[in-house]
């Protein structure tokens, strides 16, 4: 009987030191954990006069500057090679766009001192050979898929900056690209030969976005860099002269 007594209160003595376990354990693995979400928005952000600059943000800053380095002149070959009217309004919007974006991230970047790229990236560059080596209808599906997986991918990264961003440059320029880009992904659609199915077998298969992003691109320098001339704007191996900047783009498709 004794000995009954002794095994219960021995198990709802183990019971009680297991629940108290329970309760320390997350306030002891949180209370100087490193690395979260939180102290990486703290520890990677800089102070500037219009709001706090993110990683994010920064990295935001560069994909805007990158994407109009190689857009616009996929948008000006498209004009040359393209076999249809809705892929040469396509085209168009790209080329009208793209100069207006650039000419606003140059604007952004120098007023937070941030250094923007020059050239775009080997996976863009990669995009334009395959586009330069296309000719006729080829050309025209290939032009509209890879430019519509591209500016799918950019619109989640507008809406998670524009969401989020403690910036009010970088908010404006997160408007100015949503209109943008959803402008480019509604013409490219219109061209009727965007394949939504592969588009969605890429979602699905896709990797999750790992815990911690690529180094952000460096913050604010000492003096502001000076904004490269649009004429002076690099392009890969196949040049175009870039047209003259606009003040907006159209919102909606063109119809010519």
């Amino acid at each position: 009987m004794r000995s009954r007594i002794i095994s219960g209160s021995g198990l709802v003595l183990v019971g009680l030191l297991a629940t108290l376990a329970a309760l320390i354990y997350p306030v002891w693995s949180y209370e100087d954990r490193s690395g979260t979400q939180l102290d990486a928005l703290t520890s990677q952000s800089v102070s500037t006069r219009f709001g706090p600059l993110s990683a994010l943000d920064r990295d935001f800053i560069t994909k805007v500057r990158l994407a109009g380095l190689w857009e616009l002149p996929a948008g000006q070959q498209a004009g040359e090679r393209g076999t249809t009217r809705a892929v040469h309004t396509a085209g168009k919007h790209l080329v009208e766009g793209h100069t207006f974006l650039d000419a606003r991230v140059r604007e952004v970047a120098a007023a937070l001192r941030l250094e923007l790229p020059s050239q775009p990236s080997a996976q863009q560059r990669r995009w334009l050979d395959e586009l330069s080596a296309a000719r006729g209808a080829a050309y025209d599906e290939r032009f509209a898929n890879i430019l519509r997986r591209a500016h799918g991918k950019v619109f989640s990264l507008v809406a998670e900056v524009r969401a989020t961003t403690r910036n009010s440059l970088v908010r404006a320029l997160a408007d100015d690209a949503n209109t943008t880009v959803l402008d480019h992904i509604q013409v490219l659609e219109a061209t009727g030969l965007v394949d939504f199915d592969g588009l969605a077998r890429d979602a699905a298969s896709a990797d999750p976005r790992p815990p911690t992003r690529s180094p952000a691109p460096p913050g604010p320098q000492d003096s502001p860099p000076t904004a490269p001339p649009a004429s002076a704007t690099a392009t890969p191996s196949f040049t175009f002269p870039l047209p003259p900047p606009v003040s907006r783009p159209n919102p909606r498709p063109s119809t010519s």
